[in-house]
């Protein structure tokens, strides 16, 4: 049993003062309010609960930067989806736990203490299925074994490079499946998962899947979260067209059973009538401002869906940059700069701009990762302690905290991370960075030569 002491925490009831969370058996077991520190209890400044990260390709951390270039005028996309395809032609699954922990060990620091992990590098280097046909979701487990990230795993299936059941280009033939092969990738996979792993799965796009694969895969999930990218790119909103007479959105929406299990990863070129719809469906839009921001997607209808209560939560994706603090802001500023005002997702019920994102990314996030969220009695033990000593968090009380860390501080800001009610964080750095850094380093020494 552990006693936590905190100078401010944000409650499931709103925010308090000298707070005790008592953790046991990875749950907190009991929180009270407005308390002396004990003799027996850790003391720390800001505690609030950790976020989910909805969105995430963990091996895609070990090209971070590597696409900076200019390639051609029209640089886009997919010329980056290229550059990508190249770094993963030589990926071993070792290299591949090894670039996904550094990942996971920098999503803690930020203060994620549990991803989805939209998984679909499924075959081996010349395509074909590993013996072991979860080999590489064995990777991904072992990444978050490591670091001690919960982990709700989402297989992808992938068999098409394009609307209306194109072959897979050569690019793809480390995704593909067929919908035999993704049942028993499945079964396998969920014979890999530990206890407090969630397991769901991930129809890669309407791209990549028919109608008729779609409705075969989906019993597969077994309750689980469902996750599917949609309307990323203009032009995929425009083939999608072509193909269906109707955008991706609005064609899941009128012939998929979208529903609260469901996440759209991106959704970022809805029109107003698929606002309406996606937010009336209970789904959750998965939004990854920084790496849409990197890839040049465009801008999520933030304003307008957040006004119908939609539900969001935030990713990481292509982990460019791992912060979930840096995330929030982003889908604020994007507005901003596409409106020409300030505040803009703030509301009458919530002026706080910081509360309303955190608040939505909090219950959505776990919502589409198929887990509980807060700081409250028989909640998992996922807690943030912000440094309450950050300049960017002097003298900040209740939602001006969190105002300050998501538009003044940043991971600079987080202190400790427990997940799962255990510490892996410590003074703002994963306990064991050093030693995953090391097989980081190794594996891209490697696989850049």
């Amino acid at each position: 049993m552990q006693r936590l002491w905190f100078t401010q925490a944000r409650l499931n009831g709103g925010w308090a003062k000298d707070v005790r969370l008592t953790l046991a058996g990875g749950l907190i077991e009991s929180v009270e309010t407005g308390v002396a520190p004990g003799a027996g209890d850790e003391r720390h400044g800001i505690a609030i609960p950790g976020l989910c990260n909805v969105h995430s390709h963990g091996f895609q951390r070990g090209m971070a930067g590597l696409s900076e270039r200019r390639g051609r005028p029209d640089d886009d996309f997919w010329s980056w989806r290229e550059v990508m395809y190249r770094f993963l032609g030589r990926m071993t699954p070792d290299d591949i736990a090894a670039i996904t922990a550094l990942a996971y060990a920098e999503m803690l620091e930020s203060g994620y203490t549990r991803v989805g992990e939209f998984h679909y590098l499924h075959n081996d280097i010349g395509g074909g299925r590993y013996a072991d046909p979860a080999e590489t979701a064995g990777s991904i487990v072992a990444a978050s074994e490591e670091t001690g990230i919960g982990l709700t795993l989402l297989p992808v299936f992938y068999a098409h490079a394009d609307f209306g059941g194109t072959p897979p280009a050569p690019g793809q033939r480390r995704f593909i499946s067929d919908i035999d092969g993704f049942a028993r990738l499945m079964e396998a996979s969920r014979a890999k998962l530990r206890k407090g792993d969630v397991i769901g799965i991930a129809p890669h796009s309407l791209r990549a899947v028919t109608a008729e694969e779609l409705a075969a895969i989906l019993p597969l999930a077994e309750g689980g979260p469902i996750h599917i990218h949609a309307a990323e790119q203009t032009k995929e909103v425009d083939a999608c067209r072509a193909w269906s007479g109707a955008r991706p959105v609005e064609w899941l929406l009128e012939n998929a059973p979208v529903d609260e299990r469901w996440c759209l990863i991106h959704a970022t070129h809805i029109d107003d009538v698929e606002v309406m719809g996606l937010a009336a469906s209970g789904a959750v839009a998965g939004l990854c401002p920084v790496t849409e921001a990197n890839l040049g997607d465009g801008v999520f209808p933030a304003e307008a869906y957040l006004r119908l209560e939609g539900r969001i939560g935030t990713g990481t994706d292509s982990n460019i940059l791992v912060d979930a603090a840096s995330e929030l802001r982003m889908i604020e500023y994007s507005q901003r700069l596409h409106h020409r005002r300030r505040n803009i997702l703030g509301c009458e019920e919530t002026a706080s701009v910081g509360e309303r994102l955190f608040g939505g990314a909090q219950a959505g996030g776990a919502q589409a990762l198929g887990v509980k969220s807060g700081l409250a009695a028989g909640m998992p033990a996922d807690i943030i302690a912000l440094d309450a000593c950050h300049p960017a968090l002097a003298a900040r009380k209740s939602d001006m905290i969190l105002d300050s860390w998501i538009f003044a501080g940043g991971a600079g800001c987080v202190d400790s991370v427990w997940a799962g009610g255990v510490r892996q964080v410590e003074g703002g750095r994963h306990v064991a960075r050093g030693a995953i850094t090391a097989r980081y380093a190794a594996a891209l020494e490697r696989l850049t030569a």
